[in-house]
């Protein structure tokens, strides 16, 4: 299944299944409630009369709850750690790390991100996330797949200069990171991918692409996650309750930001960029760049 929050010119953000090229809208205040109610359930009320996905918008699919970010590809992480002129450290071997990062700055497909005045270098980041189905606490990673809703496109925009500098304290990122998280343009459940498992808790075989300006920059595939999302639920349930509709993104794809591009030089990116993020039978997430602030 493949669950959206939309609009007409004439209806408020609700969300809707899609199937087929087509939206059905759903009798729900919101996906917090749709995920409450439980996929099956929510599908089985969707609306009878139905829009073509070009008489929508798609917004963020949800608000989440809490928002964390991993950091679980390999290729990623060495390139970072080699551009700093150091070694991956050996406690990334020993568990799967995360942050917490900004629940309200959510921002949906075509939405324009906003260009802080405080960064000269704005970067965009291509991960797959995870929205929490159900709460629990203390999960096993073979049974993590029982609270996975679904998974959507995740861009975790960045500030890189601003990061740089925080985490020298031994702390952050926060500023660098908590101005804009992109999420959508879909939700699609495990149901939907079950031709593309690879035996992995909550992996699938799934091509991830990136494009600035119509000219494509990265590519991976959501496979090659080193911790996988059974191990990271498990990691973050760990003596904590993790609650429905919380949302957990893989960390960068390898070759999925420009600091890894550039080898942390630049270019970045500019106002009136158009960035687009592409999974396998999610969809494509879109942004612009909007004008710096002074």
């Amino acid at each position: 299944m493949n669950f959206a929050t939309i609009s007409t010119p004439h209806t408020q953000p609700q969300p809707a299944l899609v199937s087929n090229g087509r939206v059905y809208p759903l009798p729900f205040a919101d996906m917090r409630e749709v995920i409450r109610v439980g996929k099956s359930e929510a599908a089985r009320s969707a609306s009878k009369e139905s829009f073509a996905v070009d008489e929508v918008k798609f917004h963020a699919p949800l608000a989440p709850t809490t928002l964390r970010d991993a950091y679980a590809f390999e290729q990623h992480v060495k390139t970072a750690n080699q551009n700093r002129g150091r070694d991956v450290p050996e406690e990334w071997y020993q568990f799967p790390v995360f942050y917490y990062t900004n629940p309200h700055s959510i921002f949906g497909p075509d939405d324009e991100i906003p260009y802080p005045h405080y960064t000269n270098a704005l970067d965009f980041e291509l991960e797959i996330a995870m929205v929490i189905g159900k709460s629990g606490i203390n999960i096993k990673p073979e049974d993590a797949h029982e609270y996975i809703f679904g998974y959507t496109i995740f861009n975790d925009w960045s500030a890189r200069d601003v990061q740089r500098a925080e985490m020298k304290v031994g702390l952050g990122p926060a500023k660098g990171k908590d101005f804009a998280s992109s999420l959508g343009p879909t939700i699609v459940t495990s149901e939907a991918l079950a031709d593309r498992t690879v035996n992995r808790s909550g992996v699938y075989d799934l091509n991830l692409t990136a494009k600035v300006n119509g000219v494509e920059m990265s590519r991976g595939n959501f496979k090659d996650i080193f911790w996988s999302f059974g191990e990271i639920i498990a990691r973050a349930s760990d003596t904590c309750q993790l609650q429905a509709g919380d949302v957990i993104g893989s960390g960068t794809v390898g070759t999925g930001c420009l600091l890894e591009l550039t080898r942390t030089q630049g270019p970045w990116l500019n106002a009136g960029d158009i960035v687009e993020l592409e999974i396998e039978r999610i969809g494509i997430l879109k942004n612009i760049i909007g004008e710096k602030k002074k």
